[in-house]
């Protein structure tokens, strides 16, 4: 299962954004040291074609596709250099596929703010800088315990010369993703992972005067730091979106109405994710099950089979399937097949978001 680390300074509301997705009831934190603890738990990803088919074939259970997703102790500036929780957070999102900053707009009298004053562009440039430095003391570690061996050997020696170029690179502000690189010189850090190397979501938390009004302090500024970094930008009142779970679904549409809500940032996030990822779904349906499979883009029939059972890859005849869509138009697999619209595809077809399976194998 993929993952996604939740990352951002205290008191943002991250764990507020955590319990959400993955409908946990975590302990939200009132005091700026409060939380030094990691919560872990399994997202949902929200999907109308999934609910769709559970209708239709009614079945016993319906899976959704998931993720996994990390709550990650808020960090403070210095982090990577011992204040607050320490560095201790780099092995907690290390092996996160992507990571998700809850940046702070929203103001509240309550709950105080790590620098004293709302500034979110200053705050994703903390994060920003405490990832990189954890970068940089990753290289800098790599590169003295190279320097310490007594023999070094040619395939180390390469290694030397292209750490040294990324902490030159990192020590001048830049992130990962943007040094250049050769071909030849990624392959020397094919086992090492980079936090400024993650994909990456904004996720701007504001209240309800924001919410309203549509706009928060230092919005234009934001907007246009994602938009030259290609980087999603959401924006979304955590405590509001708490308060709407926490009611009955006939009565979560009239307040997401009073609010000009039409769909959930939670539930936007949840899919952002999913495509930031490069992630796409097939279906099996029947009475016992409806799923959703999380597969990367560009897998075949055969590797799509891998992920529901091992033996069904190692046996795979042929791939019977039908696109969402037009099975949509059909009503039922049985018109899709009276229309010539359930295929039969080899092994190596090209497995499309949204198309519904039935794997034949023989073992």
């Amino acid at each position: 299962m993929l993952s996604c680390g939740i990352v951002g300074l205290p008191m943002t509301g991250k764990t507020t954004v955590y319990n959400l997705l993955t409908n946990s009831g975590a302990e939200v934190s009132a005091f700026f040291s409060g939380k030094t603890t990691t919560n872990t738990g399994v997202a949902d990803i929200p999907d109308k074609r999934v609910d769709y088919l559970a209708a239709v074939f009614q079945p016993e259970k319906t899976i959704h596709a998931q993720l996994e997703i990390v709550d990650i102790a808020g960090l403070v500036r210095g982090s990577s250099t011992g204040a607050g929780i320490g560095n201790s957070f780099v092995e907690d999102i290390r092996h996160v596929d992507a990571l998700i900053h809850v940046v702070r707009a929203f103001t509240d009298q309550d709950i105080a703010h790590a620098d004293q004053n709302i500034d979110p562009m200053r705050d994703v440039e903390t994060i920003d800088m405490e990832l990189l430095l954890a970068d940089l003391e990753f290289v800098e570690k790599r590169i003295e315990r190279i320097n310490n061996a007594k023999k070094k050997t040619s395939e180390q020696q390469a290694e030397l010369i292209v750490l040294k170029k990324i902490a030159l690179e990192l020590e001048d502000g830049k992130p990962f993703y943007q040094i250049d690189l050769t071909a030849m010189e990624q392959s020397h850090l094919q086992s090492y992972t980079f936090l400024t190397d993650k994909p990456l979501i904004l996720v701007v938390n504001i209240d309800e005067n924001q919410l309203i009004d549509g706009n928060f302090k230092g919005q234009s500024d934001l907007q246009k730091f994602a938009a030259d970094r290609d980087i999603p930008l959401l924006i979304l009142s955590a405590k509001i979106e708490a308060e709407i779970a926490a009611l009955e679904p006939a009565d979560q549409m009239e307040f997401m109405k009073d609010y000009q809500i039409s769909e959930s940032g939670v539930f936007r996030l949840a899919r952002t994710v999913y495509g930031l990822l490069k992630l796409i779904s097939f279906f099996t349906v029947g009475k016992d099950e409806v799923r959703a499979w999380t597969i990367k883009k560009g897998l075949t029939a055969s590797q799509a089979a891998g992920k529901i059972h091992s033996d069904l890859e190692r046996g795979f005849i042929r791939a019977e399937t039908v696109g969402y869509d037009d099975f949509i138009a059909c009503g039922s697999i049985a018109k899709a097949k009276d229309q010539g619209l359930w295929r039969l595809e080899g092994r190596n077809y090209p497995v499309q978001d949204g198309d519904i399976i039935s794997v034949r194998f023989n073992v």
